[in-house]
């Protein structure tokens, strides 16, 4: 019981640090290095298309469970701590949700540019 409650704060929290590096993102207040880690992440995190699809055994699943709070903790490393606390304030706020489209307009640009890559090279092969 007590790790399924401590698995839903973690998950609470996630989803309020990915609202913040959303806001963090569109900042003055942070460095332009750490608006882009930001903006990356919560982009990807907000996006409704994962780069490696949940259908695919194990490896579907990695980006939620790995890549995306390994984004989250990178990110909010890069932005000061006083920043990032008032970030995270206006986040549990905040009761609409970011949008995804930016988020799946990049997943699509990477699966895009696979997509020519591998065209590219099975080409080159023949």
């Amino acid at each position: 019981m007590q790790l399924i409650s401590k698995a839903k704060i973690w998950a609470k929290s996630l989803k309020r640090d990915i609202v913040a590096l959303w806001l963090a993102a569109r900042d003055p207040r942070v460095p332009w290095h750490a608006k882009a880690v930001a903006g990356a992440v919560a982009a990807y995190a907000l996006s409704p298309v994962d780069l490696i699809p949940d259908f695919i055994p194990v490896l579907g699943y990695l980006d939620d469970l790995i890549i995306v709070p390994l984004g989250i903790l990178l990110a909010t490393r890069l932005i000061p701590a006083e920043v990032m606390s008032a970030l995270r304030d206006e986040a549990a706020r905040r009761i609409e949700r970011p949008s995804g489209r930016a988020g799946l307009i990049f997943i699509l640009a990477v699966w895009l540019a696979c997509i020519i890559f591998l065209a590219l090279a099975l080409r080159n092969l023949v």
